[in-house]
């Protein structure tokens, strides 16, 4: 008998997710440095080989980038308007969309970020990919070109986006991200 490729994507999310889970737990007890690909897979049941069949490295199991999908539902938050107001309304309202198990979720993996010197400096290229993923995709979401400012723009925000997540995290989730990330984005008023 066959499975179904609606039973094959079940079973891949579902490993996805046990790797993510098993690693998180192993980098919140050990620390991100001290813990091997080996241990992670160990930890979710599954082969070195699998583990690198869903995350390209431990990095990339961190430090997860956003797909199309994402992207699309951040800006349906504010389809329309100049890029700095969109970027600015959309993002705290998608943090305030957060479930409060995805929220804790976030908080450790920002917590193991934020205590990682190398994936603390690692945010900022996965913030530049973002951003460039954001610039390529907005002018089909809206239907306009974007221009060199408005690529600036995005790059400023999820700059400012970073550095209230990584404040988060610092005050272990005493405060809300939407506040940290909303006083990030009140300093770029200013230019």
């Amino acid at each position: 008998m066959t499975e179904t490729p609606d039973w094959r994507a079940r079973r891949w999310a579902a490993t996805h997710q046990r790797i993510y889970d098993g690693a998180l737990d192993l980098f919140a007890e050990h620390g991100f440095d001290a813990v091997s690909v080996g241990q992670i897979a160990r930890a979710a049941g599954v082969s070195v080989p699998t583990f690198y069949a869903h995350y390209a490295s431990k990095e990339h199991l961190i430090m997860q980038l956003p797909t199309a999908d994402d992207i699309a539902a951040l800006f349906a938050f504010h389809p329309t308007g100049p890029v700095a107001e969109r970027v600015r309304r959309s993002m705290p309202m998608w943090l305030a969309s957060w479930t409060p198990e995805f929220r804790e979720a976030q908080l450790v993996r920002w917590r193991i970020i934020a205590a990682t010197p190398s994936l603390r400096t690692g945010a900022a290229t996965f913030e530049r990919i973002t951003a460039e993923m954001i610039t390529a995709a907005l002018p089909e979401l809206s239907g306009t070109a974007l221009t060199a400012r408005d690529a600036v723009v995005v790059n400023a925000y999820l700059s400012a986006y970073t550095a209230g997540l990584l404040a988060w995290a610092d005050g272990n989730g005493e405060r809300k991200p939407e506040e940290l990330i909303e006083e990030a984005f009140d300093a770029l008023q200013g230019f």
